[in-house]
């Protein structure tokens, strides 16, 4: 009998920590629909909302700088107003996301409730955006710009919950110097693809919405809604879920404990 009962156990603990071992790579596929929205929002920003940013705040601080050199008041307020939101956002965020615990699971409930309401801010987008198509004041491209990097807090901050070093779904500078030295000391690929996905989802994301916004302009909104919609919907899934891929915080000990 002693040994038809670890006979039977075994594959099943063998097929749940297969099972685990994908819950963070879903999360980076979910991570990487995100970065996509960024990138649209970001080319939507720019190019139909006053020629600033949604998400890329440095970019918007380097506006502003300019902005002053040139005396641009009207490029100031833009770039003032987009940075203002963005923080806006990421308190808004922060406060619904919380912060990265040691026993967190794989996607923490509270990552979906921020994106719930960068959801609702987007909504709010959606039906500004419609309703001033056809002749909109400058104030409303500047309203929806402050609607627009708010949102992006909320998720910036949403992602940082994740607590998992590198990863981002706005601010990617990082991950394009992560990734070039990692080419460079001839890292292997394996390690190379999670941020090489990420920033090919952003300028795919940038290149799609700026051809929306140029020639499909009702249609803007929804490369922003969609992709977040699908995030939320695919996230039930992966909430509250534990991933044995890294254990931490009690977990860890508890293993040490048995060694």
């Amino acid at each position: 009998m002693s040994r038809t009962v670890p006979h039977v156990i075994h594959p099943r603990a063998g097929a749940d920590g297969d099972h685990d071992h994908h819950r963070p790579r879903r999360r980076h596929a979910l991570v990487v629909v995100l970065t996509f929205l960024t990138g649209s929002a970001d080319a939507i920003g720019f190019l139909a909302l006053g020629g600033a940013f949604s998400s890329v705040m440095t970019g918007n601080m380097v506006l502003l700088g300019l902005s002053a050199g040139r005396g641009d008041a009207e490029l100031a307020v833009t770039s003032g107003c987009a940075i203002a939101s963005f923080i806006v956002g990421v308190l808004a965020g922060a406060r619904l996301a919380g912060r990265a615990e040691p026993d967190d699971p794989v996607w923490p409930r509270r990552v979906t409730r921020a994106l719930v309401l960068e959801l609702l801010v987007f909504l709010v987008f959606l039906v500004v955006w419609e309703a001033t198509l056809r002749d909109r004041a400058e104030q409303v491209d500047l309203a929806l710009l402050m609607l627009s990097a708010a949102a992006l807090g909320i998720q910036s901050s949403a992602v940082q919950r994740f607590g998992v070093p590198g990863l981002s779904s706005t601010y990617l500078t990082g991950t394009l110097t992560s990734l070039i030295a990692g080419v460079a000391v001839r890292s292997p690929w394996r390690s190379l693809r999670p941020n090489a996905h990420v920033l090919v989802s952003l300028v795919t994301g940038a290149a799609v919405g700026a051809l929306v916004a140029r020639h499909l302009p009702a249609l803007a909104p929804v490369l922003l809604i969609v992709p977040l919609v699908l995030v939320i919907a695919a996230a039930s899934r992966l909430a509250g879920k534990r991933s044995t891929d890294a254990p931490t915080g009690r977990r860890a000990a508890r293993r040490a404990d048995r060694v």
